[in-house]
């Protein structure tokens, strides 16, 4: 495995909040991301200040951590950034917030000029799938992402 480089966090842009990656932010996730085959992972140790029900990780969570993953997976895998277009996502069994670290997992699926399908996964600290998701992004023109959302190209990654 490979760790991805945050290029935003060592741009020395002190606006960069991002709630999924920044780690400036000191209420998000503070995500981290490692390149493992075609997939991209990450791992997060979900916190008691993010439940929904009692000890359970509250769903909107879940989905944010699953949407920044996909994000993740369209730059460096698309080369470019994308806006979420759609988000359908299964939950399968609760994610408990006293079991420990989870993993993420995400790869595309499918790819054409202006639209990405990006297949991810919320895996439990014992290895069973909680939550799935496939999600739909626009893509943005490099150059347009370059100048309107900062996006360094794929080699910064």
């Amino acid at each position: 495995m490979r760790k991805i480089r945050n290029p935003y966090a060592t741009a020395g842009r002190a606006e960069y909040q991002c709630f999924g990656c920044s780690p400036n932010n000191e209420i998000g996730l503070n995500l981290q991301f490692w390149e493992d085959g075609d997939e991209v992972i990450a791992k997060w140790m979900p916190r008691k200040s993010l439940e929904g029900f009692a000890n359970v990780l509250h769903g909107g969570i879940q989905a944010t951590l699953l949407d920044e993953l996909a994000a993740w997976v369209v730059q460096t895998r698309c080369k470019t950034v994308g806006l979420t277009s759609s988000m359908e996502i299964v939950y399968r069994r609760p994610v408990l917030v006293s079991a420990g670290e989870i993993t993420l997992r995400g790869k595309v699926k499918e790819v054409g000029t202006r639209m990405a399908i990006i297949e991810t996964e919320l895996l439990g600290n014992d290895g069973k799938l909680c939550a799935s998701a496939v999600v739909k992004y626009f893509l943005i023109q490099p150059d347009k992402a370059a100048e309107e959302y900062f996006y360094p190209g794929a080699d910064a990654f």
